[in-house]
């Protein structure tokens, strides 16, 4: 198998994965490739019923991806940093 280098749309970390898997991930979150603690952190929000007015399953994912999207343009840092900052938000909210 080959390992190709993928980079998360939200918050840019890179991972080596397989080309299957990239297609995979993208197919689930509309054309976009995320990085394993973002599409847990959008896989969350939906899965809290996060949605539109609508409350169709495409408009909660496309208004969760959106607004992870835009969280993680507030917190442009180090890829270290900004993966320890999504574990503590994603255990926090797990918390509650």
């Amino acid at each position: 198998m080959e390992v190709e280098c993928a980079k998360c749309e939200c918050c840019e970390l890179r991972e080596d994965c397989t080309r299957d898997y990239i297609l995979g991930v993208k197919a689930a979150f509309g054309g976009r490739w995320l990085c394993g603690l973002c599409s847990e952190a959008v896989r969350d929000e939906v899965a809290r019923g996060r949605t539109t007015a609508g409350g169709a399953a495409a408009a909660g994912l496309e208004e969760a991806l959106k607004d992870h999207m835009a969280f993680c343009g507030k917190c442009r840092g180090s890829p270290a940093s900004r993966v320890a900052d999504g574990m503590r938000q994603m255990l926090r909210r797990r918390s509650k």
